[in-house]
């Protein structure tokens, strides 16, 4: 029940603890780039408005600093969760992150430091520097699950207009939207845009119920769908960023899909349950251990796997080096396997195991399902959109021939072969859709595209 009075005494009791993050990038820009834009000077003293226009239909124009620099800002939310100085907030607002500095409600601002970060949840851990003898407002993570249905309070930084509070309800549980491979998150109704990212969205009793990190907006703005990293997630992986500053995941080594109700028939299941082995790495844990292709996983240490991403999500929350109990289904037969479980690769090595060998996937690759065809960019950073076709899929989300892809799925892609392959990557772990990181001219956005529609080659 809504409180009599309003969500004023909450807002004044949480808001001192929720703060503004500024972020400041700045890298060399590639030789190619620097090379092709001194041919065209001065391109770089033009308004705003037309730098855009040669940015969105004329690529062979695009503006080129004054220097060889690329710089960049974003700005964000978070949320202070110590008095000692600790702030929580989205990997995504500090990625490349050269400078961060943040500014409290009172209006003060401290220069923080990154102490890690998690691309796989969107989190990430700073502190200000410097914070030695200062004691800051800070909230908690709250202990029990909300309920759908439940009264959700957000707090954050949108459009730069810090200190903004919308309310609304806990929508759903479980979404999986793309944004990583442990999609497990809360939709929400309060309304939350671009810079309320990394900020708190509390219950009534004041605790952080989840992190705000994404919305769904066919229009760019609020439509009423927003999407949280739920607190028991966040506490977890925010323990460890602060203990390690890097997060740590089991990892067996193996591609597995779902089953489906024939497959569950074929099985003697009751019902679609658990993940099938159809790929064992060489000298992967999982070889170790003694599964085999065909293995069905049904469950971890006696706890149930409903699908290939409850199962990835299980075996990601065991300690690397630790035994497991894993029950499976062989040719007909129940049986316990005992493994020790390994430490998940980076992301990096991920991404190449999956990539074609020897260099290939350096031509273009068309995707037909979604309308694009893709190719290398002009200065190695990504994946140039080559061409969007009428009245396609990819035409429906606003590419435009020109923009960059610069992740698929959380996997920086350099090669059209690459998105590709963390498409295959995706569907494997049972996903329906991912997120492409779009570069547009001088911003970027996520945009959400069917894995299905992707994998279709032209």
């Amino acid at each position: 029940i809504a409180p009599a009075k309003g969500f004023a005494d909450l807002v004044e009791k949480v808001m001192p603890a929720v703060i503004s993050v500024e972020v400041e990038t700045r890298g060399p820009l590639p030789a190619k780039l620097r090379e092709k834009f001194r041919r065209f000077p001065g391109l770089d003293k033009l308004p705003p408005e037309f730098r855009e226009f040669f940015e969105r239909f004329g690529p062979q124009f695009r503006p080129m600093p004054r220097h060889p620099f690329r710089n960049g800002r974003a700005v964000g939310s978070g949320f202070f969760i110590s008095p000692d100085g600790y702030i929580v907030t989205n990997h995504h607002v500090i990625r490349h992150a050269e400078k961060v500095r943040i500014k409290t409600h009172d209006g003060k601002t401290y220069d923080a430091e990154v102490i890690g970060s998690d691309p796989k949840t969107d989190l990430a851990l700073l502190r200000v520097k410097g914070a030695k003898g200062r004691s800051f407002p800070h909230v908690a993570f709250a202990d029990k699950e909300p309920r759908v249905g439940e009264w959700v309070v957000a707090v954050g930084n949108p459009f730069g207009f810090g200190g903004s509070v919308t309310t609304g309800i806990v929508s759903a549980k479980g979404r999986q939207i793309g944004i990583g491979p442990y999609d497990d998150l809360l939709q929400i109704d309060a309304p939350i845009n671009k810079g309320n990212s990394g900020g708190p969205a509390f219950n009534l009793d004041g605790k952080v119920i989840g992190v705000n990190t994404a919305i769904f907006s066919p229009t760019g703005g609020s439509v009423g769908i927003g999407f949280a990293i739920p607190a028991s997630v966040a506490k977890e992986i925010v323990a460890q960023l602060k203990e390690k500053g890097r997060v740590t995941r089991g990892w067996l080594g193996v591609s597995i899909q779902p089953v489906d109700k024939d497959m569950a028939e074929s099985l003697g299941l009751e019902k679609p349950r658990g993940a099938i082995v159809n790929k064992v790495g060489k000298g992967s844990p999982a070889e170790k251990g003694g599964l085999r292709t065909g293995d069905t996983i049904l469950a971890v240490n006696g706890d149930a796997v409903k699908d290939p991403r409850d199962l990835a999500r299980k075996i990601a929350r065991v300690a690397p080096g630790s035994e497991v109990a894993l029950d499976i289904l062989r040719d007909g037969q129940r049986q316990t396997r005992r493994l020790n479980v390994g430490r998940m690769p980076a992301d990096d090595r991920i991404a190449r195991s999956f990539a074609p060998p020897h260099g290939e996937g350096k031509a273009a690759v068309s995707l037909s399902g979604l309308g694009l065809d893709l190719a290398p960019a002009e200065d190695g950073e990504g994946v140039r959109v080559a061409t969007v076709r009428p009245g396609s899929l990819a035409e429906d989300k606003r590419l435009r021939p020109g923009d960059v892809i610069l992740e698929v799925a959380g996997i920086e892609v350099e090669t059209p072969e690459a998105v590709r392959a963390a498409l295959d990557k995706a569907a494997r772990e049972g996903r329906k859709s991912v997120l492409f990181l779009i570069r547009s001219g001088q911003s970027q956005r996520f945009v959400a595209l069917p894995i299905d529609a992707g994998k279709h080659k032209g």
